[in-house]
C-alpha cells in the first residue's frame, strides 16, 4: 500500500525561519533526494488492489486518493504551518474565507450563538452578517477591548472569534484576556492571525483552539496565489478538514508549491516589512499634512503597550489620517508614485 513519504515533523527549538525553510519537508538525506518540493500533479491517486480501498474507505488507511482529500504537495504545506503556529495539525483551503468558513462551520451549528470582535476583514463579517443568519447562527460583536462581553454571553453561546490586529484599522485585541474569557465560558476559541503571522504571535501557544489564515498575504508573500489556512489540534483540524472536503475548498497543488515557496522566506520578508513600516510611520507622524498615524509601533498607538506584550514585532500594516478629510486622503491616493492600490496585503511589493 502507498504510504505518505517520510518527513522530519520533529518540534526541535528551530526559529520561526529555520521552521519555514525545513518544516514538514520529506527527509532530503539520501542518494537522489530532491532538494525543492516536489509538486504532485494529479486529481487522483491509485490503488494496488480492493482491499487497500476497503481499508481506505473504513478510515485505517492514510493513502491518498483524490487531491480534493489530501496530495502530498499539499501536506508538506500544511506541516510546515502546522510547525510554524506550534500546532498538531493544519489544513490549507482555496482561500482565507474557506479557511475562516470552514473553521467556523466545523464548530457551530444552527441555533448556537457567536461572539466575534467588531472590527473584521470585509470578507468575514459578510459571512456573519449575510450568510449565518439563514443557517440559524447568531452573531454578537464586540469592540476591540471586549468591553461589555460579559453580557453577551448565553447558554446558546459556543464560539468567541477575534481578530488581532484587526483589518483595517491596527487596533488589539487582549489575547490573553479573550482566552480567559473563552475558558471561563467553555467556549471555541479562534484567532484570525493573519496580520501578525506566526512570527510574531502564536495564539495557540497561549490556548486557543484554532488559528486562521488568509494565506494570500503574508504566508504567500508575492501576491501570486490565493489561499488559506487553518491550524490547531488534530481534533478540529479533522472537523475543519471535513468541511473543505464537503464544501470543496480544497487547494491546488500547484497553489501549494508556491505558498510552500513563499513561507521559506516568511520570517526574513516580516522582519524586513516591520522594519520599514516603522520608518514610514515615524515619518508620517511627523508631516505636516497627517493628522494621525495608525501604527501599534508607535507610542502615540492606543494598544502600543499591549503590543510589546503580546506580539514579538508590530507588523508592516499601518493606516493615517490626512488632513483635510475625504477629498484630501483621495488626491493623496491618485499620486501615490511607489504605492499601489490594491485590496491586498503582505506581498514584497
Amino acid at each position: 500500500m502507498k504510504t505518505q513519504p517520510a518527513r522530519d515533523t520533529s518540534r526541535k527549538n528551530h526559529g520561526p525561519q529555520t521552521t519555514a525553510i525545513h518544516g514538514g519537508e520529506p527527509k532530503r538525506h539520501g542518494v537522489n533526494a530532491p532538494v525543492g518540493t516536489p509538486v504532485t500533479r494529479t486529481s487522483t491517486f491509485t490503488f494496488s488492489n480492493t482491499e487497500e480501498m476497503k481499508q481506505w474507505a473504513e478510515g485505517k488507511s492514510k493513502a491518498y486518493i483524490y487531491t480534493r482529500y489530501g496530495n502530498p504537495t499539499l501536506t508538506v504545506a500544511e506541516e510546515k504551518i502546522a510547525a510554524l503556529e506550534g500546532a498538531e495539525a493544519a489544513v490549507v483551503t482555496a482561500s482565507g474565507m474557506a479557511a475562516i468558513s470552514s473553521a467556523l462551520l466545523g464548530a457551530l451549528k444552527a441555533e448556537d450563538e457567536l461572539i466575534s470582535t467588531a472590527q473584521l476583514y470585509g470578507g468575514t463579517y459578510r459571512l456573519m452578517r449575510d450568510v449565518f443568519p439563514d443557517m440559524g447562527i447568531k452573531v454578537h460583536h464586540v469592540e476591540a477591548d471586549l468591553a461589555g462581553i460579559e453580557k453577551l454571553v448565553t447558554r446558546k453561546t459556543k464560539v468567541l472569534y477575534v481578530e488581532t490586529p484587526t483589518n483595517p484599522t491596527l487596533r488589539l485585541v487582549d489575547l490573553n484576556k479573550a482566552i480567559a474569557f473563552a475558558k471561563n465560558h467553555n467556549l471555541i476559541s479562534i484567532v484570525d492571525n493573519t496580520f501578525a503571522t506566526p512570527v510574531l504571535q502564536q495564539p495557540l501557544s497561549m490556548g486557543y483552539d484554532m488559528v486562521v489564515h488568509s494565506a494570500t498575504k503574508y504566508l504567500g508573500g508575492h501576491s501570486d496565489l490565493i489561499a488559506g489556512a487553518a491550524a490547531g489540534s488534530k481534533h478540529w483540524m479533522d472537523r475543519v478538514r471535513h468541511m473543505v472536503i464537503c464544501l470543496g475548498g480544497s487547494m491546488d497543488p500547484e497553489t501549494a508549491y508556491l505558498l510552500i515557496r513563499g513561507m521559506k522566506t516568511l520570517g526574513l520578508r516580516v522582519k524586513k516589512q516591520g522594519e520599514n513600516a516603522m520608518a514610514v510611520a515615524k515619518f508620517l507622524e511627523k508631516h505636516p499634512k497627517v493628522e494621525r498615524v495608525h501604527y501599534p509601533g508607535l507610542p502615540s498607538h492606543a494598544d502600543h503597550a499591549l503590543a510589546e506584550r503580546q506580539m514579538r514585532g508590530f507588523g508592516s500594516m499601518l493606516a493615517f489620517d490626512v488632513k483635510g478629510g475625504l477629498d484630501a486622503a483621495r488626491r493623496f491616493c491618485d499620486h501615490v508614485q511607489l504605492f499601489l492600490l490594491a485590496a491586498s496585503l503582505g506581498g514584497v511589493e
